[in-house]
């Protein structure tokens, strides 16, 4: 787990701040508004395998502008009050709404000041968006711009992202010192998050998966790195191939085989950034039934924005 607890450091101008916020959250640009030192008068950062939770408060008052590549951020102003402005829409976080950024998206934080402590929530593209299909059952929809903090389930998601932090980067992490436990830890926040967006829907607009569905979607997740055929996953499901492929159509919104590799290439990343030195590519691509190296490196460039080999390297 990589993390880093450090109380009112400080720096010899503002680039280090710069340098300190992309390491801790996401590459960006900063300008300083107001006059007072370079400092981050905290920042506490936990990676959980394709999320990170961080919390930070500056120095004095900046500008930030990011477009948040490759990955969702939600951010909750603990104390204060936050605006962001969004492809030229006003939103603002406090201690009872968060903003949700989507990735890739052009958004401006106009005035972030030394009253307003950030708790934000980082969550890899790919991974919110098999993670949507797998909660809500149901086709991906945008998410919302807000969320809720002051409904229960609201509440109570703040709540773990909160103390998941605070316990991660505590001296004695105990269980989250596993990798395992990162991982399984990330995939709760995300399932909160993800039922806290969806909470004011009336549960018919949500849909139910049908159980072939879910057993071949359960399966696929299990063993990602089987030479699955289709013929399997529809024994699987005890169905005809045509109708599981009818039935991800029409509820995951791709195909069996499309969901598989997209699960694939999923492990495959978490693998190249938690490799160690001996590793290669070729290594991990096999190991996750990605058989044709030619064709995993195109499809892992346009999922992640990088070859595999810059991932491994990094």
């Amino acid at each position: 787990m990589s993390h880093l607890s450090a109380s009112s450091p400080t720096f010899e101008d503002w680039e280090g701040v710069h340098h300190a916020v992309a390491q801790a959250y996401f590459p960006h640009s900063l300008r300083p508004l107001s006059h007072g030192r370079a400092a981050l008068s905290e920042v506490r950062v936990v990676d959980l395998g394709p999320c990170r939770v961080t919390r930070m408060t500056l120095g004095a008052t900046v500008r930030v502008q990011s477009d948040h590549p490759g990955a969702y951020a939600v951010n909750v102003a603990l104390s204060g009050r936050l605006e962001h402005r969004i492809m030229g829409m006003e939103v603002f976080s406090d201690q009872d709404r968060a903003t949700i950024c989507p990735p890739d998206t052009p958004m401006q934080l106009p005035s972030w000041d030394p009253s307003c402590t950030l708790l934000g929530f980082r969550v890899d593209e790919g991974f919110m968006e098999r993670e949507y299909e797998r909660v809500l059952a149901r086709r991906r929809r945008p998410l919302p711009r807000q969320l809720d903090l002051r409904s229960d389930t609201g509440r109570d998601w703040l709540a773990w992202l909160g103390s998941s932090l605070d316990r991660a980067t505590s001296a004695s992490p105990g269980l989250l010192a596993d990798a395992r436990m990162q991982r399984q830890l990330g995939e709760l926040l995300v399932t909160g998050l993800l039922l806290t967006s969806a909470s004011d829907e009336p549960a018919d607009s949500r849909g139910t998966r049908p159980r072939i569905v879910r057993r071949a979607v359960t399966a696929i997740e299990e063993d990602p790195a089987r030479p699955w055929t289709p013929g399997d996953l529809a024994d699987l499901s005890g169905v005809s191939v045509r109708r599981l492929q009818q039935g991800f159509r029409e509820y995951v919104g791709q195909t069996p085989f499309q969901y598989l590799h997209d699960v694939r290439l999923e492990r495959a990343h978490h693998d190249l950034v938690h490799a160690d030195g001996a590793t290669t590519v070729t290594d991990v691509a096999v190991r996750w039934g990605l058989t044709h190296t030619g064709r995993f490196a195109a499809d892992y460039r346009r999922k992640y924005g990088q070859p595999p080999s810059t991932t491994l390297h990094g």
